[in-house]
């Protein structure tokens, strides 16, 4: 299972992993900023933590850790995680998430 072409045709993110690890594509407005990451390879996000985060999994198995509680997000499954909440992530390969950030900027647009 893949993002549909118009979804790919969005702008990249320079994120903290190569891109042979995890993909993404972006939609951005003053508001906020919506990604769609699609995880190649197995992929674990050590805890962090950053403005309110709202989310889903479409395709694959993710276990995420919100505030020392762990449950095993399946398709289908949602998330929200408040600002400044500590969280981490291990994501299978072939997960496809899409992320929505209260941050703008949480990551840059890859250049061109």
């Amino acid at each position: 299972m893949q993002f549909p072409a118009f979804i790919m045709a969005l702008p990249a993110l320079d994120v903290p992993f190569p891109e042979d690890v995890v993909s993404t594509r972006a939609i951005r407005s003053d508001s906020g900023l919506v990604v769609y990451f699609t995880v190649h390879r197995d992929l674990e996000l050590p805890e962090h933590s950053h403005g309110a985060q709202w989310g889903s999994l479409f395709h694959g198995e993710m276990e995420l850790t919100v505030a020392g509680e762990t449950r095993t997000c399946r398709p289908g499954d949602c998330w929200n995680i408040p600002a400044g909440t500590l969280h981490s992530a291990r994501l299978k390969a072939g997960s496809l998430v899409m992320d929505v950030f209260e941050e703008p900027d949480r990551y840059r647009l890859k250049a061109g």
